[in-house]
């Protein structure tokens, strides 16, 4: 009987060792063998279609924003070198005349764009918090539904909508503040709509995590999910900041330009970029004045850049 079992067990585990082997050899061949079924060829097929689909249309929508950044540049560039445009005003410089800069436009530019910012960036985000963590029911669907309605107004809208309650209804005058109330109605819902998206994109699994911990809802919102989706928060406040720093409408209506430095919100004009621009835009027959003009858009163009570089550099801190 001993004998019997010692020799069946090495007859048993030469059995078994060949078909161990054998095993990876045919996972291997699986794997390596091409796949050649119809389907397979289709999809590859579509794929290479909507990638170069995709790079197409990039290339389609290049074209004008090179045509139009090459253009303001080859116009524009050569007042931007002088170290007047950027110490000096036009007061006292008439359309006719060389010389001058746009520190005055450049100042009320970015007061009034920081204002805006410091009044609808709050009241975004903090919408856009409500409509993801907290919105059901009626109420959520109303704030909704205004946001959508603001997003579609157009800027000259604002503009008199603003200057019949301030000017008309309250009989006050026409000031750089009353501007800013008006690129609030414009910056408020590209905030909504970029932070709703961004904290829409956090895991759930961060939120119930923190929460399971017995984490405070509050706490989690702002120390979990606004951190996690700082980027795409900042990248939206960043957009609505450049639709509102090229506002003309608004500017006209409500805030209309000097060539003086002016730095208070409410007493006097507030000159600004796109009203320096418009300012020379009717003296087109004059060479000066239509340099002024390009050097002026390239000053904006830059403006705009520079912020979004510093909002990239802060949001990248912040994540860090």
């Amino acid at each position: 009987m001993t004998s019997t079992a010692h020799t069946a067990q090495p007859g048993l585990r030469l059995a078994v060792a060949p078909v161990s082997r054998s095993l990876p050899r045919e996972e291997d061949a699986t794997d390596t063998a091409p796949d050649l079924t119809p389907g397979s060829a289709l999809r590859r097929r579509r794929d290479q279609l909507a990638t170069a689909v995709m790079w197409s249309s990039f290339a389609v929508a290049m074209i004008p924003l090179v045509w139009i950044l090459q253009t303001v540049t080859r116009n524009g560039i050569q007042l931007l070198t002088a170290s007047t445009w950027w110490t000096t005003s036009q007061r006292n410089i008439t359309a006719s005349e060389a010389g001058g800069g746009a520190v005055h436009a450049i100042q009320g530019t970015l007061i009034q764009g920081a204002v805006t910012t410091v009044i609808a960036v709050p009241i975004g985000i903090l919408t856009a918090i409500y409509l993801v963590e907290y919105g059901r029911g009626p109420l959520a669907r109303a704030i909704s539904f205004m946001v959508d309605v603001l997003s579609g107004v157009p800027s000259i809208v604002a503009a008199l909508f603003v200057y019949a309650v301030w000017v008309t209804t309250f009989g006050l005058q026409r000031v750089g503040f009353a501007v800013c109330l008006a690129l609030v109605l414009l910056m408020i819902p590209v905030v909504v709509r970029s932070t709703e998206e961004m904290l829409k994109l956090v895991p759930s699994d961060l939120r119930e995590g923190a929460l399971a911990l017995g984490i405070p809802r509050r706490i989690t919102i702002s120390r979990v999910v606004l951190p996690t989706a700082m980027s795409g928060i900042v990248t939206g406040v960043l957009l609505g900041l450049a639709r509102v720093m090229g506002e003309t409408a608004p500017l006209l209506i409500l805030g209309p330009y000097t060539t003086s430095i002016a730095t208070n919100l409410f007493s006097g004009y507030m000159p600004t970029l796109p009203t320096m621009i418009n300012q020379d835009r009717t003296e087109l027959g004059l060479t000066t004045a239509v340099e002024r003009m390009w050097a002026t858009a390239l000053t904006l163009i830059l403006l705009v850049l520079v912020l979004n570089l510093c909002g990239r550099l802060v949001a990248r801190k912040a994540r860090v």
